[in-house]
């Protein structure tokens, strides 16, 4: 029978996991306690949270929350990244961080009711983040006006180099 303290483990557990966009599982074993915490704020400017639970606990909440079972990679030390809107900038702080430091690796996660594996998550972690994309989707869609509004312009401009070369003989 569960005592107190895990099951607010486990309600808490399932509250960060209902929030989040994607949750992705790292081992931080032989990570200095300085290089964590540079780790935690690396992953909370980029819209993330990092949290340590037990694995077992985890796996209960996730099963509670009809979520996939990960339980391949819920083996030793783990560290859950819970993201916020955005799954690709946590995950790109994670990929950075453990390209400088050896002892972090990406074991995989959850994404969009799936499980991730860590290639695919270090694939993630390689696409535009969100207020990339949506650059991208403006850039795409003022084109067209952007083209439109010069054609349109191009005979008024004509116009007032003609008028200006006819001032410019005038005057001469």
């Amino acid at each position: 029978m569960p005592n107190i303290k895990k099951e607010e483990t486990i309600r808490s557990i399932k509250e960060d996991a209902k929030n989040a966009s994607a949750i992705w599982v790292v081992d931080f074993r032989g990570l200095p306690v300085k290089k964590t915490e540079e780790l935690r704020r690396s992953i909370r400017e980029a819209g993330g949270c990092v949290k340590v639970y037990k694995n077992t606990l985890t796996a209960i909440a996730l099963s509670e929350l009809e979520m996939p079972a990960i339980d391949d990679i819920l083996e030793g030390p783990s560290a859950f990244v819970f993201c916020g809107d955005d799954p690709v900038a946590p995950a790109k702080a994670i990929k950075t961080f453990a390209q400088d430091n050896k002892s972090l690796v990406i074991k995989g996660g959850i994404m969009d009711g799936r499980a991730v594996t860590a290639e695919q998550v270090t694939e993630i972690a390689e696409l535009p983040s969100r207020e990339e994309l949506i650059a991208m989707l403006l850039r795409t869609m003022q084109g067209p006006a952007t083209g439109l509004v010069r054609v349109l312009n191009g005979p008024m401009e004509a116009f007032a180099r003609a008028v200006n070369a006819i001032k410019d003989t005038k005057v001469a």
